[in-house]
């Protein structure tokens, strides 16, 4: 059985590595290291991991703007090609696409790989470049569905509110890309949230994070149709590392404490939310927040 999944350490990901040196450059007497570049830090990195853990496949996707990604450095161990594990891992990043609230996936794929990716549902965009004067590429597109479609209605709903009454975040166009009651994941353009050194301004990065946690609440009231109006009473922030590149903010049900069961004596609820800002798999930024719901009395729901 194969798994596909993020590298877990730094040993795992030299492997990974590795084996995307020795099935894309070696074979055309590139050096080690020529397998990289400028955007690693900023991308999502997968492996396909046999029953041993040993890595057997890796691939990776990095966001080019909000709304858009691109697959790059897709490799199988050459003994195990046709078993379908390119299927697995094309699947497997697609996903994290649909959850990042991607709506188009590029790729440029070797001329002898072009069937393989149209039989994924990939368009031919034509000749793309020829690498190492050698080895043809083709453009490659494919429109991605949004990962949960039925949340659209509400997540529009809550965007028009949030652009409507908070200036910032309609400059920053942040978007709900995913819930599902179990995650919650938000995104925002990257032009506008740069500072002097190209990476993002401080401010945008706690301003996404605030609203990602208001979110959460948002939604659960939505839920149970409890009328509240939602505040932040207290918040900090940890900025662990530059943020260089598309940013996405996420927060899950095990990073969340409290309910809303004191709404319905028309009392006050509060919530303690803790709020992860990303760049790829790299988490940039830790946000905690406590976040109180003002209940509106005699206008709780049942």
């Amino acid at each position: 059985m194969y798994t596909c999944r993020a590298p877990k350490n730094k040993a795992e990901l030299a492997h990974y590595y590795q084996l995307r040196w020795q099935v894309l450059r070696e074979p055309w007497q590139q050096p080690l290291g020529s397998e990289k570049d400028d955007l690693e830090a900023q991308s999502y990195h997968r492996v396909i991991v046999d029953d041993m853990e040993n890595i057997v496949g890796v691939g990776r996707i990095h966001k080019s703007s909000q709304y858009h990604a691109q697959i790059r450095y897709m490799a199988i161990s050459d003994d195990l090609r046709g078993q379908g594990l390119g299927k697995l891992l094309i699947s497997q990043l697609e996903q994290i696409a649909a959850v990042a609230g991607i709506k188009t996936i590029e790729l440029n794929a070797r001329s002898n790989a072009v069937g393989f990716y149209q039989e994924l549902g990939y368009a031919n965009g034509g000749y793309s470049h020829t690498l190492y004067g050698d080895v043809e590429h083709v453009k490659m597109t494919k429109s991605i569905s949004h990962a949960n479609e039925h949340l659209i209605h509400n997540a529009v709903d809550l965007q028009q509110l949030w652009h409507e009454t908070i200036p910032l975040s309609k400059a920053m166009n942040i978007n709900i890309c995913y819930f599902d009651e179990q995650k919650l994941l938000t995104s925002c353009e990257p032009s506008f949230n740069k500072n002097l050194h190209n990476t993002m301004f401080a401010g945008s990065i706690y301003t996404l994070a605030t609203l990602t946690g208001w979110a959460w609440v948002y939604f659960l009231l939505q839920k149970q149709t409890y009328h509240a109006d939602i505040v932040l009473a207290e918040g900090s922030i940890r900025y662990v590392a530059p943020l260089e590149g598309i940013a996405h903010a996420q927060t899950t049900l095990n990073l969340i404490t409290g309910n809303t069961e004191t709404l319905i004596a028309g009392k006050n609820a509060r919530f303690n939310i803790d709020v992860e800002v990303c760049c790829g798999d790299k988490v940039a930024a830790l946000f905690s927040g406590s976040y109180v719901a003002i209940a509106k009395r005699n206008e709780q729901g049942g």
